[in-house]
């Protein structure tokens, strides 16, 4: 364990991402194997979708993302691959974008900022140089907006990375039975 804290961050991302592929099985199997023989966590306190609803988050990140217990449910799974912090960071932006205190919002945009996009964040998100020097500019004189290209970004990876996997992952396969 040593030895990793002495790598470059960008190392330590591709061996996240390495390792979040290790714990799946081929594709033909279909699922997810869960680490340490976790089972899936069951949402609490929300109302369990219908079929109809849970068939619909194969094709839709939003309406997964809109629906409580499918948040609840991919947020586990994100969890259980060691990669939340997408997540996290659109969520952090939903809530940024309601704040509506200017003070509130410097304080809420320093914070994601310091979780999420700098260089060697305890929870840095990938995304590209480009959108993170917009995103950079944006925060001088923060706004609403100020997340929104970053927040896409990440919503696409989710939508191309995470999304498949989760419909291929033992959480969902209970869900739809």
């Amino acid at each position: 364990a040593f030895y990793l804290l002495k790598l470059p961050h960008h190392c330590l991302c591709e061996i996240k991402i390495k390792l979040g592929i290790l714990l799946q099985k081929p594709d033909s199997a279909g699922d997810l194997v869960i680490p340490y023989n976790e089972k899936p966590e069951k949402p609490a306190k929300t109302q369990k979708p219908s079929l109809d609803e849970a068939l619909q988050w194969r094709d839709s990140l939003d309406k997964l993302l809109q629906n409580n217990y499918g948040l609840a449910s991919f947020k586990s799974f994100l969890k259980s691959e060691f990669s939340e912090e997408n997540l996290e960071f659109w969520i952090a932006c939903e809530d940024y974008k309601k704040i509506k205190s200017p003070a509130k919002m410097a304080e809420k945009a320093k914070q994601i900022f310091e979780e999420f996009i700098q260089t060697e964040a305890p929870k840095e998100v990938n995304i590209d140089h480009f959108t993170k020097d917009i995103t950079m500019k944006n925060l001088v004189e923060p706004s609403l907006s100020s997340f929104d290209m970053a927040q896409k970004r990440i919503h696409s990876l989710m939508e191309k990375d995470s999304l498949p996997r989760f419909v291929r992952s033992e959480f969902y396969q209970e869900l739809i039975k």
